[in-house]
Parts: structure tokens; sequence; C-alpha cells
């Protein structure tokens, strides 16, 4: 028994990343309801990190969307829209593959926010950029809409710890330290 017990108190202690995640249904309610954030990692894109030619202001100098990310992307707004979630606020990524997939879910205007820049290939922005979002996550309020933010791998991981694969959310609760996740969904089609 008091085995049981001791159990008990250290499974209220481990973070809330470790605590089961809500489920789908669950997610889209608290979509619906308002007031959480949305982290997306940009859908399919073949390859990793950029070429050595990459260059912001030109998207062929970019890693790109193939024909199964633009499926991705149109698929994720499709879901979105079917469980009610009509219009976001939409934040992306300055990177062509992420400002292709927040237009591609066709779930509102897309406003280009550097913070959600990769810095794949430089660490040392890293802890600003996840600054800025976190900031930006603790301004959502309850009952606030819903934001999407489109990003890259490595700007998830920083803020959630999750490693998410293309196309794929994770949905988050601001709280005052950032955001606690309850969960994923996709990526999409299925």
């Amino acid at each position: 028994m008091r085995a049981a017990v001791l159990i008990i108190g250290l499974l209220l202690l481990l973070p809330n990343a470790a605590r089961a995640e809500l489920s789908e249904q669950e997610l889209w309610a608290a979509l619906r309801g308002g007031g959480h954030v949305v982290l997306m990692r940009h859908a399919n894109a073949p390859g990793t990190g950029d070429p050595e030619e990459f260059r912001i202001d030109d998207c062929s100098t970019q890693r790109n969307l193939d024909n199964r990310g633009r499926l991705q992307a149109r698929a994720t707004g499709a879901a979105m829209r079917a469980n009610g979630i009509e219009t976001l606020e939409v934040r992306s990524s300055q990177w062509c593959r992420c400002a292709e997939t927040a237009e591609l879910l066709d779930l509102g205007p897309v406003v280009a926010d550097p913070a959600l820049n990769s810095f794949f290939s430089d660490r040392g922005s890293g802890a600003q950029q996840t600054a800025a979002v976190r900031d930006y996550i603790a301004e959502v309020t309850p009952g606030s809409p819903t934001r999407l933010l489109v990003t890259h791998q490595v700007n998830i991981t920083a803020l959630t710890k999750i490693f998410p694969a293309s196309g794929e959310i994770v949905v988050i609760r601001p709280t005052g330290d950032g955001g606690e996740v309850l969960g994923r969904l996709g990526p999409f089609p299925r």
C-alpha cells in the first residue's frame, strides 16, 4: 500500500509532457473553444536542412514542399474546417516550405514571423527565437481565437521536447511559463 502511494505521488510530479494526452475529439473541442496554440511543422519537404546557397527571399534556393506536402497541407486545413475550425490567426516562418504550408491550409491571412524561422543551421539564435515564441504563446488568453504557428521541427522541439513528423500538429494550452502540451494531431491525410 505504501509503495502504491509513493508511485502515485511520483507520477504527480512528472512534467505535463509525460502525462496522458487528450483524445483527438478533446483536442478538436479545445481548439474550437479558442485560447490555444497550434504548432505545426511544415508539410513534407524532402531532405534535411537547406542547401548551401539558401536565400530566404528565393524559394528556388530552398528545400520546398513536394506534391505529398501540398496534399498534407490541404488535408490539414480540410480536417480543421471539418472539425469546426474555420478561421485562425495564422503565423508562419519566412521559409518558403512553411509559408506555402500556411497558405494551403486556407484558414486565414498568413503573417510572416521571423521568430518562427528555422535555427537548424544557426543554433546561436535558437534561445532568443524560442523565448519570443513563448512570449507570444503567453499572450493567448482563454476564449481568444486559437493561433496557428507554422514552423520547423527544431523550433517545435525546443518549445515542447517533441520531434514532430512533417505536417504534424502539437496543441498547446498557454500557461504562465509558455504552455502545456495537450496532444498531437495528424499528419493528414491518414
